[in-house]
């Protein structure tokens, strides 16, 4: 098959295109009162920007307004494509099928997942106006990077129209076990959707393991290692291989900031504000069902309530950013936690001193690693996550080697921050007698486990994260390009 030109309707292709449910922008208003966009502070933009500043890039993605079409356009070297969502797009594809259906089901079922066939019609149906955005703009024999989970469609869309593209998928968050997937109904068409690709990437070898069982049991596809090969009756002429790529942190950032003065003094004024308690606890998540943010208050709740933690000796800080709050269940979660919390300071807390500060916004990464150099202690306590990168960013923040990681098992950093103080988050009791571990642990046994982790860290960063991936997708997609012509 001869390779298709882009389209004629676009004025320029580009060798490289990165294809997010998101642009790597946030719409602003300018001083002079007009509306601009600057570029957001991402981990992901961070690792791809070098890169598609060196090789012609393009990034598709939603620009975030709603009912509303805008022309491509350049921002700090990135060609931006916006690809537009109307309010029933965003309730379908997004609320619905995204967040209400597969969310629920990638993370372990801890609610359940909803089915709805009109849902499934509205996400094949945006995944292909980014696929269609994609080969736009796609010059011949581009690569393109296809990330997460509400565009799990789109690789196989770009095949079957552009087989001559290299077509990289990234999942970050997890992909379930077979027993949990068989429950969806598209199960089959995700799997092939996702199979378009010549690299699936993955967070932990267990995601990509269930990926590749669920492709030999609900595909035609057959496996060997970690390499995925459709049938001879396939239209697919790919090979898939999918592996476990863990992504990072921009560390030499955090490091940097970490030792800025002024984010030190800060810092020191946070622990002031909050009395000067011997022990400042920080938690920082979305305010999502699956950050086991609950379990985490009421194991605090009982260690307050036991004595093993005191007023005006601990205080915890949970940062707790807005998330999805037109969704029933993320409405449902803020007002239980804010119960939980009311509880806590109600009983507890004394006229000098709070037992709990929480913060229900956003904070800039400054004032970020100015929390994570005020705290004594991270508590990472998820009940399910694809990395939680903010485990990675409170070591990072700590070059001094003080501090101590709380970091839940089933999460991809526990993977990597072996050195972390592990905790099951399901055991209440286990999880008290971890953070006490934690608030009582040595200097000397903290500086210990925070070198080893930082060591790891300043090797596995977000950009060789990139590197990594694009290079092993380069070797990949031509050694399927080669089978297949043999096939």
């Amino acid at each position: 098959m001869g390779t298709p030109a882009p389209s004629q309707d676009t004025e320029q292709s580009y060798d490289f295109v990165v294809v997010a449910n998101r642009l790597p922008v946030d719409r602003i208003t300018n001083p002079d009162g007009s509306q601009g966009f600057r570029r957001s502070p991402g981990g992901l933009v961070t690792a791809l920007a070098p890169i598609m500043a060196a090789s012609e890039g393009a990034w598709v993605g939603w620009h975030g307004g709603i009912d509303e079409e805008l022309e491509s356009f350049d921002k700090d070297d990135i060609h931006l494509v916006p690809v537009p969502l109307n309010e029933t797009d965003l309730e379908l594809y997004y609320e619905g099928f995204s967040n209400s259906t597969l969310w629920p089901l990638y993370h372990d079922v801890i609610v359940p997942p909803e089915y709805h066939r009109t849902w499934w019609d509205r996400y094949k149906k945006i995944n292909q106006r980014f696929a269609d955005a994609v080969l736009k703009i796609a010059a011949p024999n581009a690569t393109v990077w296809v990330h997460d989970y509400q565009l799990q469609l789109v690789p196989q869309m770009i095949r079957l129209a552009r087989p001559d593209l290299k077509i990289g998928f990234f999942l970050h968050i997890p992909f379930p076990a077979a027993s949990l997937f068989s429950q969806l109904p598209w199960r089959t068409q995700i799997l092939q959707g996702l199979a378009g690709a010549d690299l699936v990437g993955f967070q932990r070898e267990t995601d990509a393991s269930n990926f590749l069982r669920c492709l030999r049991r609900f595909t035609d596809y057959s496996t060997k290692g970690d390499v995925a090969t459709p049938s001879a009756e396939n239209q697919m002429q790919n090979l898939c291989r999918a592996k476990a790529h863990p992504i990072s942190i921009d560390t030499e950032q955090i490091a940097k900031l970490s030792r800025d003065p002024q984010i030190i003094a800060r810092a020191a004024q946070i622990r002031n504000e909050l009395g000067n308690p011997k022990t400042v606890i920080l938690g920082v998540d979305r305010l999502d069902y699956t950050k086991g943010i609950r379990h985490r208050l009421k194991a605090y709740g009982e260690l307050l309530a036991d004595g093993q933690l005191r007023a005006g000796d601990v205080c915890l800080i949970q940062v707790a950013s807005p998330s999805r709050e037109n969704v029933d269940t993320y409405m449902e979660l803020r007002d239980q936690v804010e119960l939980m919390v009311g509880q806590i300071t109600g009983q507890h807390d004394t006229l000098s001193h709070t037992t709990l500060r929480y913060l229900h916004q956003s904070y800039p990464l400054r004032e970020m690693i100015a929390l994570y150099l005020a705290a004594d202690v991270l508590l990472v306590t998820a009940l399910r996550d694809g990395m939680n990168l903010v485990a990675k960013e409170y070591v990072a923040a700590h070059q001094d080697g003080r501090g101590v990681l709380v970091l839940s098992e089933y999460t991809g950093a526990a993977d990597q921050l072996t050195q972390a103080v592990l905790v099951n988050p399901h055991d209440i009791d286990g999880m008290k007698d971890k953070i006490i571990q934690a608030v009582n642990m040595a200097e000397p046994d903290q500086e210990k486990r925070m070198r080893r982790m930082n060591r790891h860290l300043k090797i596995n960063t977000v950009a060789r994260w990139s590197d990594v991936f694009l290079a092993e997708l380069a070797e990949i997609s031509a050694a399927s390009s080669a089978e297949a012509t043999i096939r």
